[in-house]
Formats: C-alpha cells, structure tokens, sequence
C-alpha cells in the first residue's frame, strides 16, 4: 500500500528543545516523513497527576479518531496520570491521506511522538489498541534504542522501494515505555468472523466505499508491497524498552493465540496482561484497567 495527502496543507508543530510543556490544550496537524497531514492534539493532563513531566501517546485502532467517545475516554483517564497527545490515523477523521490498516500508520505515530517530546516532555509511552497496538509494537522496533537491533531496523527500512526517507533511528520519535492493548501477532489473520467482515470492507471496492461514507475511514486501494514487519516479528527488537501486552479472553477479533505468540516472542522481557471478560480494544477496556495500564506506564517509563 501507499499513501497521499488527500489535498491537505501540512506544516510542522514540532517545538525544538522546549523546555516547559505548554499549560493548556493544543491542536495541530503534524506532517509525517511520507507528506502526510496528521490532526493531533496535546492536553497538558491533570496539574499535579501522578505522572507529572511524562506525556502517553494514544493510537486509536481501525475506523476510530481523536474526537471519538471510546478514544476521549481513554485520554480522560491517562490523562489523571499525565500529558496525553491524542491523533487520527492517516485516512480518518480530519487527517490527509487514506489508511494503509497499520503499514505506514507508523510513520504517523513517529511524528506524534516527535511533537509530544518537542512540546518538552523527556518521557514518552505509546499506548495502542487494536491496529494502533500493532503500530506501537513496530514503532518501538523500528525506532527504539536498542543498538545491537540499529542495523536491522535500517535494513527493514531501506527495503522499501520509496525508503520513505528514513535511514536513520531517529531520537525524537523514540518511545520509553509501550502498551500494546487488543493486538493481532501475525497479518491476514482470517480465523473470526470480524476478521472476515473487516477483510473485506479493506480489500473489496464496495467494502472501501461503504468504509468510506459510513465509517469515516478512507482506506487506500493498493496492497501491501514490501509486506512490513509483522507485530510478532517487531516484539524481539523492543527490548531494553518497557512492554506490556494486554488483551481480553473475550475477543472477538483476535484470540488468545495472538497475544500468548508475543509474549513469547518477547521472552523474560514483556509483560502479559490476560484480562477476564475483556473484548475487544478501546471500547472493552474498563476504567479501572486503564487506570492500571497508566500506573504501570508512570512505573516503567521514569
């Protein structure tokens, strides 16, 4: 798949070497390294929450947005425990471009957390669900501080045909800790019924127009080529970086398998939060287990 701005002006909101994190609400649209415009928002969090200096990063999963009721909750609650920067996918909501279901949405999160930490926040954790739970594990692969995985993060990069200009890890985009929530392991996983349905609401033209006018998500026609690094593939090049895998004995979407084939693949160093009676992603995801993935991200990234 591929991308393009939809017609969207871009400009960059990124504050170099801001040492005070602003005090009130910011709206910006971020422009990745691909050209494309990104709607985000920075909210300064409760005065005095217990994550006080450290800023999440919110990646919403397929067909959601910034301003949708399931994402705002979300942001509410991290917010208790410090700054929450919250955006839209390319090809939702007020953003350029057209979805590519978790390929290049990495280049999206990278310029959300760029901006959070020019905003002057030193600590940073991404917190994805759904597809932004696989996002926010190959993000952390491909940008994170591990140096003996550098070179094949580069690798992975460069055998792209367009390279999307990247060739380097770059600092600014680095995360500290990661929550992974409602994941898929592996790609063109098939094996529910909701994985039926969405297969062909990305693949078929008919499934792209009703996605386009009835959900709001505009999803790009061309398949995947190279294929990215798969969710499972991404988990081993994390480490040193705090990773918490979290998903739901009830979901529809993805089951057990998936998370238990992350786990694994990150050895001793992931943590895996099996939750009784969850479903799937934002929506499933109680108060109180937001709460708890907040606190354990305050612990992991100070």
């Amino acid at each position: 798949m591929s991308s393009d701005s939809a017609g969207h002006v871009a400009r960059s909101t990124i504050v170099p070497e801001s040492e005070t994190p602003p005090r009130t609400r910011v709206r910006r649209f971020l422009t990745t390294a691909d050209g494309v415009a990104i709607d985000a928002v920075y909210e300064p969090g409760a005065a005095g929450g217990h994550g006080s200096g450290g800023v999440f990063v919110i990646a919403h999963g397929f067909t959601g947005d910034l301003g949708r009721p399931h994402v705002r909750r979300v942001a509410r609650t991290l917010a208790r425990y410090g700054a929450v920067v919250t955006f839209s996918f390319r090809g939702h909501g007020a953003s350029g471009g057209r979805s590519t279901v978790g390929d290049r949405e990495v280049l999206d999160l990278a310029a959300a957390v760029a901006w959070a930490r020019g905003l002057g926040h030193a600590r940073v954790t991404t917190v994805g669900f759904s597809m932004g739970g696989s996002v926010v594990l190959r993000h952390a692969a491909l940008y994170g501080a591990r140096s003996d995985a550098r070179e094949v993060r580069e690798d992975a990069w460069e055998a792209r045909e367009d390279a999307w200009e990247v060739r380097e890890v770059r600092e600014e985009a680095r995360t500290d800790a990661v929550v992974s929530v409602s994941a898929p392991a592996r790609w063109y996983y098939r094996g529910t019924a909701p994985m039926r349905r969405l297969h062909w609401l990305v693949m078929r033209p008919e499934g792209r127009l009703l996605s386009r006018y009835g959900l709001r998500t505009r999803i790009h026609h061309r398949d995947w080529d190279p294929v990215p690094l798969s969710p499972v593939e991404a988990v081993p090049l994390i480490t040193p970086t705090p990773l918490l895998i979290v998903h739901g004995d009830r979901d529809a979407y993805f089951p057990l398998d998936h998370p238990r084939m992350l786990a694994t693949a990150s050895g001793d160093h992931g943590e895996l939060w099996l939750e009784p009676g969850m479903g799937h992603a934002e929506n499933a995801a109680a108060d109180e287990l937001l709460h708890r993935i907040a606190r354990w991200s305050v612990d992991q990234a100070g």
